[in-house]
């Protein structure tokens, strides 16, 4: 425990001994929450749409007004041809057009069935159908309000939907728990994958070869600085998510840290595992890089799993991100219970056990 203890203490002091070092841990997770907490939006805004009004009836200016006074568009085109549609998307002036023909609102006065054109620019795919869908909403109200008056009667059907566990759905409560388990693994990696390299960098590790210490305890004294470091972090944003955002946390604490103790180990394992293979820090870091990347891509931040590629599926499932995230995901918002944690933590605590085994097995080669 003497000698655990000194290398702990060692690991701990060459981590925070540099006031810069000190600060870098600290402020800029912190900054990387704020700035991605807003940058990575799910909403789609300040987009221009252009209008083709071939009607120009009371009905046809309603939607027009309506889209003009959505919070989601800066301002309305006006287009008065096909061609100058066709130039406005092409250039990219708006990512979307509305088309309303010259009997539009000759059909809804008669009662007929009307119907309005959305163009949208394909290379924003992503964006052009949440447009396509904000559009969809508008003109379904504008049929909603025309509806009871068109069958002369005050009884209306209608969908009522209710969102659970975000009920005003808005698009920080699912991102902030993701940047959590993703912020946080970025600097559990960056921290461990230097650890064994800046010792053969330094000259040092011929020292850590000669010295009394065993292969397990020079592993255990380079893993509690980036776990403090992870469990510190996630301790902070789960201060800021409801204090700053307003994202509620309706889970158990234990479950939380308990997750995040797994998930951080999981990661620090292939950080060793990086480190131990890396002659230089330049190394380490290209090879910390390296991870990170596929490691957000494929926990199902960027994208959800079920859209991947079945062989692609398969490959997740080595990725602890998957596992947490899903996890904090479920703390914050839902209240996951334990038997749902405990289905997604065991398979974290399984990549841990591989990963810390193969890097001991790797650092005890490279010492020999």
């Amino acid at each position: 425990m003497g000698r655990l203890r000194a290398m702990i203490v060692k690991e701990i002091w060459a981590l925070l001994r540099d006031p810069k070092a000190r600060l870098v841990l600290v402020v800029p997770p912190l900054l990387q929450l704020f700035i991605f907490t807003y940058a990575t939006t799910l909403e789609v805004r300040n987009v221009d749409i252009g209008v083709l009004d071939r009607s120009s009836g009371a009905h046809s200016a309603e939607i027009v007004s309506r889209i003009a006074g959505s919070p989601n568009f800066r301002k309305i085109r006006r287009l008065d041809s096909p061609r100058a549609l066709e130039e406005a998307i092409d250039r990219q002036e708006v990512i979307a057009a509305v088309v309303i023909d010259e009997d539009f609102d000759r059909a809804v006065t008669a009662h007929r069935p009307a119907t309005i054109g959305v163009v949208l620019d394909g290379r924003r795919s992503n964006a052009a159908q949440i447009v396509s869908g904000y559009l969809s909403q508008i003109a379904g109200g504008v049929g909603a309000d025309l509806a009871p008056s068109a069958r002369g009667s005050d009884v209306s059907g209608g969908t009522v939907v209710t969102n659970w566990y975000n009920p005003s759905l808005d698009y920080i409560w699912f991102t902030l728990p993701s940047l959590v388990a993703i912020i946080t693994s970025v600097a559990g990696l960056s921290i461990t994958s230097q650890s064994v390299a800046r010792e053969r960098e330094l000259g040092t590790f011929d020292q850590l070869m000669v010295s009394p210490l065993r292969v397990h305890e020079i592993l255990i004294g380079k893993m509690i600085p980036p776990l403090l470091v992870g469990l510190f972090n996630g301790t902070l944003y789960l201060i800021v998510a409801p204090l700053v955002f307003g994202v509620p946390f309706t889970g158990s604490l234990i479950l939380f840290y308990l997750s995040l103790t797994a998930y951080m180990l999981a990661l620090i394992g292939v950080g060793m595992l990086v480190s131990a293979a890396s002659a230089t820090q330049q190394q380490a870091f290209l090879g910390s890089f390296l991870v990170t990347t596929p490691l957000i891509l494929l926990s199902g931040y960027a994208s959800p799993i079920d859209n991947m590629p079945g062989w692609l599926q398969i490959v997740t499932y080595a990725d602890p991100a998957r596992y947490f995230l899903v996890i904090v995901q479920g703390l914050f918002l839902k209240a996951m219970p334990a038997g749902a944690v405990f289905h997604q933590l065991w398979p974290l605590v399984l990549i841990a056990c591989l990963t810390l085994s193969a890097a001991a097995w790797l650092f005890r080669a490279r010492m020999e």
